[in-house]
C-alpha cells in the first residue's frame, strides 16, 4: 500500500539533514525513508528547511522567540495543514512539536511523536479521546514516565544512520558538546568540567532567540570560554560526523530527563564514548565503564573525560550498532502509518453516502 504521509516539524525551528534538534532530525529521516520507499511526503517546516519530499515552508520568525512569535508560528501551521490535507489525499498526519495540539488536526489518522519530557506537555494533550490519535514515546524510560491517564502507544525507540556516520581518523586530545544552547542543557558545567581535567572542549549548537537561552549563552556559557574552550555555533551533519569521529568523549551534561539521547548514540557509532549524567533515558543509552561514564557531578565528570580514552572504540561502535538500528526505528513507524491509514480507509469504506 502506497501512502502519503505529512510530517509537521516544530513551528519554530528548521528541519533536514543539518537540524541541530534530535525531533528535527528524525523527521527529516523519515522523510528521506519515506521517499525512497516510494511513499508521497510532504513536510511542514519554517523558512530554513530542507526536505527530501515536498517541502511546504512556513514564515520564520525572525525576532525573540516570545509567546507572540510562537502563536503566529502555531497560526501558520494550522493553515498550512490545511493546505496540504485539501490538496493531496494524505493517509496520516505525523506531528513532532511540543506544541503540538495548538495545530492538531480535528480529524483524520494522526501520530504524535513525543520527543521530550512528558511532563513538559500540557496533560490533557497526552489523553487523546480519539482512536485514530496515537501518541508515543521515544524510548521505554520515556514512557515509563507517563502521568496517571495519559493514553499511549507502544513507544518507538529512535535510532540512527549508523554507515552513513561512520569515518575512521584518529581520536585527538579534545572532549565535544552538540546541544542546543540553553539552561536545562548544563553547557556550563562541562565548561567547568572540562577546565578541570584540563582537556579541550569544542562545543557545537545553536542559540535560539528565546530570552532566557540568549541569557544563558551571555552569562554562563561566554564568560567560560578561552583557547581551550570553544564554540563552534551549528554543525551541519558533514561537520558533526568529523568531530563525533575525532574526539576522545562527547559530554552530555543535560539538566533534564533525557528521553533517547540520538547524539549519544550517534557518538557511539563513531567509536566515541559518551560521559553524561544519568538522567532519563540516558542509563539506557551508556553502558557505565563499557561505553562511557554516568557521573553525578562535575568533578566526577572532570575524572572521567581523562578516563575516556582507555575505553574501546570497536565497543561503542558494535553496541551502537547492535542496539540503535535506523532501520528498526524506521520499520516501527512504517508500521505505524499503515495501521493508522488502514483504520482511516475501513472508516471511509464505512461512512454513509450523503
Amino acid at each position: 500500500m502506497t501512502l502519503t504521509v505529512l510530517n509537521v516539524a516544530y513551528p519554530l525551528a528548521p528541519v533536514g539533514p543539518d537540524a541541530v534538534g534530535g525531533a528535527e532530525q528524525v523527521l527529516s529521516m523519515l522523510d528521506q525513508a519515506l521517499v525512497r520507499a516510494g511513499h508521497g511526503s510532504i513536510v511542514i517546516g519554517c523558512q530554513g528547511s530542507k526536505a527530501a519530499g515536498v517541502l511546504i515552508e512556513t514564515p520564520a520568525e525572525p525576532g525573540v522567540l516570545d509567546d507572540a512569535a510562537k502563536k503566529r508560528a502555531q497560526r501558520s501551521h494550522r493553515a498550512a495543514i490545511d493546505v496540504a490535507r485539501a490538496r493531496w489525499p494524505i493517509d496520516v498526519v505525523h506531528l513532532h512539536g511540543i506544541d503540538f495540539d495548538a495545530y492538531l488536526p480535528g480529524h483524520g489518522p494522526t501520530l504524535v511523536s513525543l520527543h521530550l519530557p512528558l511532563d513538559w506537555y500540557p496533560s490533557d494533550a497526552l489523553r487523546p479521546i480519539r482512536d485514530d490519535l496515537w501518541l508515543h514515546a521515544v524510548s521505554a524510560a520515556q514512557q515509563r514516565t507517563a502521568p496517571p491517564g495519559a493514553k499511549l502507544v507502544a513507544p518507538i525507540p529512535n535510532g540512527v544512520d549508523i554507515d552513513a556516520l561512520s569515518g575512521r581518523q584518529s581520536k585527538r586530545n579534545f572532549a565535544l558538546v552538540l546541544s542546543r544552547i540553553c539552561p536545562e542543557k548544563g553547557i556550563h558545567l562541562a565548561l567547568d568540567a572540562a577546565k578541570q581535567a584540563g582537556v579541550p572542549l569544542v562545543i557545537g549548537g545553536k542559540v535560539y532567540p528565546y530570552e532566557t537561552h540568549t541569557l544563558y549563552f551571555r552569562d554562563e556559557v561566554q564568560p567560560r570560554l578561552d583557547k581551550q574552550r570553544r564554540f563552534l555555533g551549528p554543525l551541519g551533519f558533514t561537520a558533526k560526523r568529523r568531530f563525533l569521529n575525532a574526539a576522545r568523549c562527547l559530554v552530555i551534561p543535560s539538566l533534564a530527563a533525557e528521553t533517547s539521547s540520538l547524539v549519544a548514540m550517534e557518538a557511539m557509532a563513531c567509536g566515541t564514548p559518551v560521559v553524561a549524567f544519568p538522567n532519563g533515558a540516558l542509563p539506557g543509552v551508556v553502558e557505565h565503564g563499557r561505553t562511557g561514564f554516568l557521573v553525578n557531578d562535575v568533578h566526577e565528570m572532570a575524572g572521567a573525560i581523562v578516563a575516556a580514552s582507555r575505553l574501546d572504540a570497536e565497543i561503542c561502535r558494535a553496541e551502537a550498532r547492535r542496539r540503535f538500528s535506523l532501520d528498526q526505528m524506521i520499520s516501527s513507524y512504517m508500521n505505524a502509518y499503515h495501521a493508522l491509514a488502514e483504520l482511516g480507509a475501513g472508516r471511509r469504506r464505512l461512512a454513509p453516502v450523503q
